[in-house]
């Protein structure tokens, strides 16, 4: 699959503010400043269709982006940034679980982690809750450029240790860069492959 095209299509706090045009959707999410904003730019080829900023939290709401006029990306709201008040951390909390727990053309979640460093105890609580909900999801590992080939090896199987001994089947993995595009093409194949199965269902 290609992208041709990506055009902003509308943001909303709720689900039933979404576009009226029902599709498929494919979420993005991360701890603030994981570099979701850069991998959206990067996946659509479009600079500047995800808005990027160096301040954490930056992301306040649902962001929805129709994709070759078939699917839909989703920029929800970053989690886990501890120096935001409490209040807003609560009110970016009911805006993820409401479109999490209500969107039912959500097909699968990407969950994004900094390559660079161990999963933090937030990721950790975050992709139970996911489990919980029986949420599919994917994980995304970011700015896979700053580190060399051995050091990123090393560090994602210590996180895929981390994380079995929470999870009995570990969820897909995909080591992407925003700067050097690595990873871009076996992510929108991915995308690829799971709208072809459910055309095939469907049929």
């Amino acid at each position: 699959m290609k992208i041709t095209r990506a055009t902003f299509a509308g943001s909303s706090t709720r689900v039933d503010q979404r576009p009226s045009k029902r599709l498929p959707e494919f979420a993005f999410i991360g701890r603030s400043n994981v570099g979701k904003s850069s991998l959206i730019n990067s996946l659509t080829g479009v600079r500047g269709l995800a808005k990027t900023s160096s301040t954490p939290g930056k992301t306040k709401l649902v962001n929805h982006f129709l994709i070759n006029d078939s699917w839909y990306l989703v920029d929800l709201p970053g989690y886990g940034f501890a120096r935001m008040p409490q209040k807003d951390r609560e009110e970016l909390r009911k805006i993820i679980y409401d479109y999490l727990g209500k969107s039912s053309e959500l097909v699968l979640l990407f969950v994004l982690v900094d390559s660079r460093h161990d999963i933090q105890q937030n990721d950790f609580d975050f992709i139970n809750s996911l489990g919980e909900a029986g949420v599919p999801f994917a994980m995304v590992y970011t700015k896979c450029d700053k580190m060399g080939s051995g050091a990123l090896k090393a560090q994602m199987d210590r996180n895929a240790a981390m994380l079995s001994t929470r999870w009995e089947e570990l969820p897909p993995v995909f080591t992407t860069s925003s700067l050097n595009g690595k990873g871009r093409d076996e992510l929108i194949s991915y995308i690829g492959s799971v709208l072809n199965s459910l055309k095939a269902k469907s049929n």
